[in-house]
């Protein structure tokens, strides 16, 4: 999933991106509303974290303008600014949630998390790949529209390995996306997952294959 995260700040920003890289995300900074703006206007966006306190076009006002473009990105608001009225004012302007600095990133990932569930466009439509469609509730085979069975985590599974194609998901995002309600797991559960969903997703059948990256996680590759 790709984020954009609009921050001046270079320390700032260089650890959103860096936090945000090794939870599995592709992370784009921009450092002022002007770009911000226009990266919206050139690439699909899953959420948005944005600094309050920006130079020449605020947060706010970033807000404002994204939801006047007709855009239901989820968007983060971040800023040491924590009066109630700060915190009314962000979320009128079209912010989904609003972290006060300073933070610890680990909240920031599951705020994050939870905007992504929440957000309607998030696998709405079907997505295409290899030889399958997948959509928010089913996997089916694109030729004939007949439906692969899977268990509802084996497709949460894919709809993470899916969105976006070839990009490595890490082992860590997985169980925190799906055995982060406080299930008790075991430690191999991820492997375990991505071999049942191999089984039901042969290549020379489906036309894509899950690839391990070594110490980091996986990713879903179509193959010709």
């Amino acid at each position: 999933m790709k984020i954009l995260v609009v921050e001046d700040d270079p320390a700032m920003g260089e650890a959103l991106v860096g936090g945000l890289g090794d939870a599995g995300y592709e992370a784009v900074l921009t450092t002022n509303g002007v770009d911000a703006l226009v990266a919206f206007n050139n690439a699909e966006f899953s959420a948005a974290i944005v600094d309050v306190m920006l130079p020449a076009m605020s947060g706010f006002e970033i807000c404002r303008r994204i939801r006047e473009l007709g855009r239901s990105t989820p968007i983060m608001l971040l800023t040491a600014r924590d009066a109630i009225e700060d915190r009314v004012f962000g979320l009128d302007a079209g912010a989904d949630d609003y972290l006060t600095k300073p933070f610890a990133f680990t909240e920031l990932n599951a705020r994050l998390r939870a905007l992504l569930r929440r957000s309607p466009s998030l696998m709405s439509t079907s997505i295409e790949v290899g030889r399958i469609t997948v959509d928010g509730s089913s996997i089916r085979r694109t030729a004939d529209g007949t439906r692969i069975h899977v268990s509802p985590k084996e497709l949460e599974l894919l709809k993470l390995l899916i969105t976006p194609v070839g990009s490595v998901v890490t082992r860590q995002r997985i169980l925190s996306e799906i055995w982060g309600g406080g299930e008790i797991v075991d430690n191999n559960i991820v492997d375990q997952y991505v071999s049942y969903l191999r089984k039901k997703l042969p290549t020379d059948d489906t036309g894509v294959t899950i690839v391990t990256v070594r110490g980091k996680g996986y990713f879903l590759r179509p193959v010709e």
